[in-house]
Order: structure tokens, then sequence, then C-alpha cells
């Protein structure tokens, strides 16, 4: 709940939670999201470590069941921020450097000329590592993290590790996820739960979902089955091409498709994420389940210098290097530059990019970022969307209100 002055935000349009006054634009983009979508979603807003927005509504089911506060999403690439942040507190206990060799750590990795590929070439998706679909026959391999890792130490770069980037938007999660495990004793999705959600109380941050705690999920809709065979392969290169160029409509950079195919479509894929299977297993670049406030204090954490409520994950020093644009030449699978830091892509509102904010979103809309010069920590989950691999408008229309909301703050700060 927020924090000092509060009021209930309105209920139209299935909207339930809380809002500071200071924040009551959020809650308006909230609910007009939500008459025009279907499905429901939850969005989580800190400012200073207070929590000024924690909103839920619509529907979590086929059938009508409301979304509650607790309801869980699969996130998809929003939990690739999380997979980074574990990294981040590996190296802040001095357990990983990210200049070392990642074969220092993960002696099989140096297999195929990647003796010096770097962890830092993991987190800014320079590893020339994106090619999911020339290592794994098909997608339910993906449920097998032996298999992933194996598969991954014995490939070959697409490219000198440094020299180019490519989105690695499924590998990044055994990439990154192995290096954990090997420095911390810990498979990641416990050292998620023991070193970031048991430390900072959130019930609402998995990597899978435990059997006792699936009843909080809402479904997601399914993509259609478009992803078996050549010509259903053309209609996902198809839609997925559409999507994207339309997203970027005012870049003029030419779409790839096909590469997008090779690096975030699996033959099978659909049979494995929207099956109840994707909850047995630890897909930590696409199967974190979240609710809006768990994964919103996550970066409240982090936009706090690394510290909330008097419980410190990460040191200020070990923030301000995560904060830092290690990489903005233009991404081979996404097109763009996504000016990207140790494992987190840029962050944008309507009006454009936030210069120094970051974070991770997702396909279907979900997403999380901060921007610690203003100690902002936006969340925002949903079970119904489409739109880019990493997101669409809803959460970069939710971040001009917290902007704009935030601005006006401090000007009548400055004026009292």
């Amino acid at each position: 709940m927020c924090q000092g002055r509060r009021r209930p935000a309105t209920t139209l349009g299935r909207i339930e939670g809380y809002v500071h006054p200071d924040f009551d634009r959020v809650a308006g983009v909230f609910r007009q999201q939500l008459l025009r979508t279907s499905g429901g979603a939850a969005v989580a807003v800190y400012h200073r470590g207070e929590l000024v927005a924690d909103l839920w509504g619509g529907t979590r089911t086929a059938e009508g069941d409301p979304w509650e506060r607790d309801t869980l999403a699969m996130c998809f690439s929003t939990t690739k921020g999380i997979t980074s942040t574990a990294l981040h507190i590996c190296a802040d206990r001095g357990l990983v450097d990210y200049e070392a060799p990642v074969a220092d750590y993960w002696p099989e990795f140096a297999a195929n000329g990647k003796e010096r590929l770097k962890v830092r070439h993991l987190l800014t998706h320079s590893a020339g590592l994106h090619r999911i679909r020339t290592i794994i026959d098909d997608a339910s391999r993906m449920l097998d993290w032996d298999h992933m890792c194996e598969a991954l130490a014995a490939a070959a770069p697409a490219y000198r590790p440094g020299t180019r980037t490519g989105y690695h938007a499924l590998t990044y999660g055994w990439l990154v996820g192995e290096v954990v495990r090997r420095v911390s004793g810990k498979p990641l999705a416990d050292f998620v739960a023991d070193e970031i959600a048991g430390p900072l109380g959130l019930t609402g941050l998995f990597l899978g979902c435990p059997e006792e705690q699936r009843h909080r999920v809402a479904p997601l809709e399914p993509m259609g089955r478009v992803m078996v065979g050549p010509r259903p392969l053309r209609l996902a290169q198809k839609r997925i091409g559409e999507q994207w160029a339309r997203f970027f409509s005012l870049v003029h950079f030419p779409v790839n498709p096909r590469r997008m195919i090779n690096a975030l479509v699996p033959r099978g894929i659909e049979d494995v994420l929207f099956t109840g299977d994707v909850m047995d297993a630890s897909i930590p670049a696409a199967n974190g389940f979240f609710d809006a406030p768990s994964l919103a204090r996550v970066y409240a954490m982090i936009a706090g210098g690394g510290e909330i409520d008097g419980v410190r994950l990460l040191s200020e020093d070990r923030v301000r290097t995560m904060s830092e644009i290690r990489v903005n030449r233009r991404d081979l699978v996404l097109v763009m530059p996504m000016r990207w830091r140790l494992g987190y892509h840029l962050a944008a509102t309507t009006h454009g990019i936030v210069d120094e904010a970051f974070g991770h979103f997702g396909f279907g809309g979900s997403g999380a970022w901060c921007d610690p010069t203003r100690q902002i920590a936006v969340a925002y989950v949903c079970n119904r969307g489409a739109g880019t691999p990493v997101g669409d408008l809803r959460l970069l229309q939710l971040g001009t209100a917290v902007m704009a909301s935030v601005s006006d703050r401090a000007r009548a700060r400055v004026a009292v």
C-alpha cells in the first residue's frame, strides 16, 4: 500500500488499488488502457522509496475472474532484468568480474573460439550467441537446463565477441544464469528466491512458478499456431515484422524478420511457452512470473542506490556501474540501438528516451524500469498484448504519466 497520504483510485474500468494524489494521471492512463484492451493488468510505481501507485484491474481468465493485487503474469523478456540483477549481486560480492572470461567460471564454455569471451559480452548482448534455432532442434529442449547450457558451451559465436550486437532473446537467460550458478553454487531460480525476493519481502517474484503459487497465474493469450513448418514460419515472420515496423515506424532502419525468427522463435515455441510445462522449468530470459508490486520493488531498490527500507542488496558504486551505457550501436535483431547497459536496455516514454533510465521490457507488454537520478521505479504486468519483442505502447504511456507527475511534484516542492 502507499505510504503516507493516499486515496482510492477510480474504479471505472475495474481498477482497484491505491494511488497518491500526485500520481492521479497514472490511474487515468491505466484506466483508459483497460477500457481499450481485453484481459487484465497491474501497474506499480515507486518515487523516492515510496509506493505511490499500486493499481490493478480487468480480468485474469477467459471466464472473467478479476485481476487481483497478487495476480502473477508470465513476463517474457522482462525476466532478463531480474536475471541481470542476480549477476550484479554476485559481482558486488566479488564472486564475478565483468571483464573476466566466462570460461574462468564455466570452463566448458571455452569451446569453439570462446576462450576470451567476457562476462561483459553476455550482459551487453555482444557475445554472438543469439541464434537459438541453430543450437536446438525443438523448443522443448528449453525445459532442460543442462541441455541448453551444454549446447551454448559448444556453440560458435556468430561474430567476434564485442564487435557487433544482436539481442540474445532466449539464450541470454542460460548464459547469464549459468554464470550465477557456477559462482554462487545455487541454481538461478533459487538465487533469486533467496537473495532478492527473500530480503526484499517479495511474494510475487519467481523464475518458473512453484506449484503452490499457480492458482495466482493469469493465463496468457496464445499467439495462434503459426510457428511450425515453412508456410507458418513465413506467417510468423510477417506477423513479427509488421508489428515491429509499426512500433518503429519513425526509425529508418531495415527490418529483418528472419533474423528475429532465428533469435526469438525456435521450432515448437508455442508448445512450450503457452502450456503448463513452462512453469516447471527455469527459462530466465522468458518465464519470470511476477506481480507488479514485487517487480517494482526490485527496481525501486536499484533506483535507491541499491537499498530500500534499510535493506541493501547492491552498493551505490555498483548501481552507478549498472547505469553506464556500454553499447549503443544498431542491434542486429532489434533493429535499433538499444543503449545496452550491463543487462538492461533503454527506457522511454511517448515523448522519447529517458536518458538516465534503464530496465527491461517483454513481449506481450510487460516491463519495468528505473531512474536512479530521479529515484523512480515503474513496473507493469499483463496477460494480453502483442507489439514487439520488447513491449508495446502501454508502458510508454504509463511512463509519460509518471514522468509528468514527478515533474509536477518537483515544481510543487520548489514553490513551497
